[in-house]
């Protein structure tokens, strides 16, 4: 029992006096309705004592709450409150008689009176603690609840901040991995001197300027992600004109979409990198995007070297492409490799469809 001390909040501090305030003047006037059956008295009288009583309690129950700060290992403050509380029933019955008598003590020669003031003192000394006692576990209730509701929204602010951190990780991760491959592809055009070197450094810049503003935000749109992916796909014909090829479809409604940045751009830069570069005759990359119901679905396919010349299983760039989508989406995403006849991969690519915010 030496736990029952639980104080409100600055917050909810006032709600919680003028909840006590509320309940004591109830109670009062019940047991103050109660005495006044037996009594002389005017009924009002009596209630008007009972409310004085019931109010000093409520004092001394409110003043032990916080004082004195410090209490010795021995003693419970709750034992400290219920033992104030019944301290001070006796002095608040006399002080309610004392006032009604008009500031003289004359009621206490009046055994009527006396027999009244005995009998609110004894039913307060009865009621009153076990009323305290009663505000004490509603009190605790309120606490732990409120405890409850702070942990959970404290344990969901550390999960998402760590989601968060996990997806700036990955991302940080995915910006040089990006870049690089993105330089690496123009340095074979640079070191032969290929005159169409300054055409494809110029289509770099201009497709850099737009890409990397987006690697730092949480969401782009699949519309965004598309005019990427052709700008890249426009970059890497310019390196390959004989030995690159590609289509691009997507159906209107799923360019609104949001994806983590880079998501089809990933696809299509593994499509080319894995697929088309280390095949001699090269070949084609197509990509079609559509709605499946409330998920969206993303093909790239290509018609390069395959999955037994690339290896089985997921690289660095898919696999962090799949542990994004789980960060951002949950669980009800999809990402799959298949080959594709004669030779080939196909990457699908399942995710929530839902539409970015305006």
């Amino acid at each position: 029992m030496k736990h029952f001390a639980f104080l409100p909040t600055h917050q909810a501090l006032m709600r919680v006096l003028v909840r006590r305030l509320t309940v004591t003047l109830l109670l009062a006037t019940l047991f103050g309705l109660i005495l006044s059956l037996p009594s002389m008295a005017p009924t009002m009288l009596v209630v008007q004592r009972a409310w004085l009583v019931g109010l000093g309690a409520l004092l001394a129950f409110a003043i032990l709450e916080r004082w004195p700060r410090q209490l010795p290992a021995w003693l419970g403050r709750w034992v400290l409150q219920l033992l104030g509380v019944v301290a001070i029933i006796p002095f608040a019955g006399l002080l309610a008689y004392w006032l009604s008598a008009g500031g003289n003590f004359g009621f206490l020669s009046d055994k009527l009176r006396l027999s009244g003031l005995v009998m609110l003192i004894v039913t307060g000394i009865i009621f009153a603690p076990w009323i305290a006692l009663g505000a004490m576990l509603r009190q605790r209730d309120a606490f732990v609840r409120d405890q409850q509701t702070a942990f959970e929204l404290e344990r969901t602010k550390l999960e998402r901040e760590a989601l968060e951190a996990r997806m700036r990780l990955l991302q940080a991760q995915v910006q040089p991995h990006f870049l690089f491959n993105t330089l690496a592809n123009v340095q074979a055009l640079v070191d032969t001197g290929s005159p169409k070197a300054s055409q494809v450094l110029g289509t770099l810049i201009a497709y850099l300027r737009a890409a990397v503003p987006l690697l730092d935000e949480p969401f782009t749109t699949l519309g965004d992600e598309l005019a990427l992916a052709r700008s890249y796909l426009e970059l890497m014909h310019l390196r390959m004109p004989d030995r690159l090829e590609y289509s691009i479809h997507a159906c209107d409604e799923s360019r609104a979409m949001r994806c983590p940045p880079l998501t089809l751009l990933t696809l299509v830069e593994n499509a080319v990198r894995h697929g088309i570069d280390p095949s001699e005759e090269g070949g084609r990359i197509d990509i079609d995007v559509q709605l499946w119901g409330p998920r969206c679905r993303v093909l790239v396919s290509d018609t390069g070297v395959g999955l037994q010349q690339t290896g089985q299983g997921l690289g660095t760039g898919l696999s962090a492409l799949r542990e994004r989508l789980e960060l951002s989406f949950g669980t009800d995403t999809g990402l799959r490799l298949t080959e594709v006849e004669p030779h080939g991969v196909c990457v699908e690519l399942l995710f929530p469809a839902h539409r970015t915010m305006t």
